[in-house]
């Protein structure tokens, strides 16, 4: 297993807000959805994402992925800054630009505006995840990225945009499952973007030697890995996987799997019922002593703690809808 399908596989929209909007310049849409990920196209026309002091242009069926929960905007013209169309919020409400549901905006099936053969058509979808195997790819990417439409790989847009117009038994599930796999396209598009510097263990995956030592960790956390089993696995020495290991993730090989091992065992705890002991072992540590004592000294808590913690505050699991 390779290190971005691993993550992925922790992190899946349910429940995922998607609708397109229909307007004719001048127009702007404010939102507001405090999401983890949001995805915005111009399906015709073109526009600006706006986010703090930065503009970022959307050309047509150029894909713009925004990481983070803080308010942004999309316009036709980040000059004129029009009033906006609505306030998208949390719940997938809209609001006018005074707060009250905006009245006269819906133009059918998840699709709102002023006209249905309006000049500019956006896509947008968002969800929310949480949890420590999320942060380590949402970390590692900008607050906002484009693929512009000739570096995309996929047709899953199309398939999207299709899916958003229809009203059928389990259309939350279809148009999730899309969404993920436009997200998914979009990550692996502007990695490979010539211009763009990919987190180290995203290159590290494609290295003949380090890639082998990292499927194997992500096939098999819980076994008992040493180094010496792991440039085995390479077909290396020990010295050798050790320098490119640490030279292309910028640590040595068990403090990545002593990480993710801890990131996997936060995440068990938040959204699993079993025992400490059940976690640890299969987290790969041999009781949940040794567990707890890896789990402070990396985050200062205990897992009892953690779990707590977490229930305390009804936390959201990974993958949770926004």
């Amino acid at each position: 297993m390779d290190t971005l399908t691993d993550v992925l596989n922790h992190i899946r929209s349910c429940g995922a807000l998607l609708g397109r909007t229909l307007a004719t310049p001048p127009w702007s849409a404010t939102f507001a959805e405090r999401a983890s990920l949001s995805l915005v196209t111009m399906l015709r026309g073109e526009a600006w994402i706006v986010d703090g002091g930065a503009s970022h242009r959307l050309g047509p069926r150029d894909i713009a992925v925004v990481v983070g929960p803080e308010t942004f905007h999309v316009t036709s013209d980040p000059d004129a800054s029009p009033a906006p169309l609505y306030v998208q919020i949390e719940n997938g409400v809209c609001l006018d630009a005074e707060g009250r549901t905006a009245d006269g905006i819906s133009l059918g099936t998840r699709t709102c505006g002023t006209e249905l053969d309006a000049e500019d058509a956006l896509l947008n979808g968002s969800y929310t995840v949480t949890g420590r195997v999320a942060d380590r790819l949402l970390s590692a990417l900008p607050r906002v990225f484009v693929v512009p439409r000739d570096a995309q790989r996929t047709a899953a847009l199309e398939l999207l945009e299709a899916e958003v117009l229809r009203e059928e038994p389990g259309q939350q599930a279809v148009l999730d499952r899309l969404l993920d796999l436009v997200l998914v396209g979009a990550l692996r598009d502007w990695f490979a973007l010539p211009e763009v510097k990919a987190p180290g263990w995203y290159r590290a995956s494609s290295d003949p030697v380090v890639g082998t030592a990292l499927a194997a960790i992500h096939d098999a956390p819980h076994r008992p890995w040493t180094i010496e089993l792991l440039a085995r696995e390479a077909h290396v020495s020990r010295a050798t996987l050790a320098r490119r290991f640490t030279d292309l993730l910028g640590e040595p090989p068990m403090s990545y799997l002593t990480g993710w091992r801890l990131c996997m065992a936060a995440d068990l705890l938040e959204r699993d019922d079993s025992t400490v002991e059940t976690i640890a072992r299969e987290v790969g540590y041999s009781s949940a002593y040794a567990l707890s004592t890896a789990f402070h000294r990396e985050y200062g808590v205990r897992p009892t703690r953690y779990r707590r913690t977490a229930a305390e505050t009804d936390m959201p699991r990974a993958g949770a809808g926004a």
